[in-house]
């Protein structure tokens, strides 16, 4: 006869059942609860805080910058609109430039610079020119040639088409002034009419044209 096993009243010596390790609640006190709505209170706040700080900043170096410009402009560079032709080709009617006004308490005034100056016959108006003699040079001017302490002076800066035929006795620049020309030799006003020009007048140097944006560069 055969055994037979009843595996609901006498079940295998392998099976076994698994029972589940049951964990108390932590407990929750006041105290914890308090320091969780404080942490959650405070994230917005720091938030704020940073956004205040970053806005702060921001302020700050937007003023920086302002005055910083302000006093490039007052001090050290003024902007300048050219009216008339008489610089031409280097600068057109209408170009604006920059000017230096501190540059002449570093250096001389040196032949070649393109200054700003006040008219002597009328301060309230301002003439740019050319910078051909210093105190102590002697200026003589034949048929157009420009010559300079008897030198010829080499002037590519003034096309065949803007030269002019006049002549001007020799005569030698003051002290404290200085000879100025346009380049445009036949349609500018300069020492020639007018004399040399006296250092109390002197506004400043022109460095570089920004407008138009064609002749954006260094003023020659």
């Amino acid at each position: 006869m055969t055994e037979e096993m009843d595996e609901t009243t006498n079940p295998a010596p392998d099976a076994h059942l698994t029972v589940p390790e049951v964990t108390a609640p932590a407990t929750v006190t006041p105290e914890a609860v308090a320091s969780v709505v404080a942490q959650a209170l405070a994230a917005p706040n720091r938030r704020k805080q940073s956004a205040v700080d970053l806005i702060s900043m921001w302020l700050g170096n937007l003023v920086v910058s302002l005055l910083t410009a302000a006093f490039v402009v007052i001090f050290l560079y003024q902007p300048v609109k050219v009216e008339g032709t008489s610089m031409l080709p280097g600068l057109e009617d209408q170009e604006r430039i920059f000017v230096n006004r501190f540059v002449y308490r570093l250096e001389p005034i040196s032949r070649g610079d393109v200054i700003v100056f006040r008219y002597p016959r009328d301060t309230s108006k301002s003439y740019i020119k050319r910078v051909i003699g210093v105190a102590g040079d002697r200026i003589h001017i034949v048929d157009g040639l420009v010559y300079v302490n008897d030198e010829l002076l080499s002037e590519d800066y003034v096309p065949q088409q803007y030269a002019d035929w006049r002549s001007v006795p020799e005569f030698t620049v003051p002290q404290g002034s200085y000879f100025m020309l346009g380049d445009h030799r036949n349609m500018s006003s300069d020492s020639r009419d007018f004399g040399p020009v006296d250092q109390k007048f002197v506004v400043g140097k022109a460095v570089f044209g920004y407008w138009p944006f064609e002749k954006l560069g260094k003023v020659k």
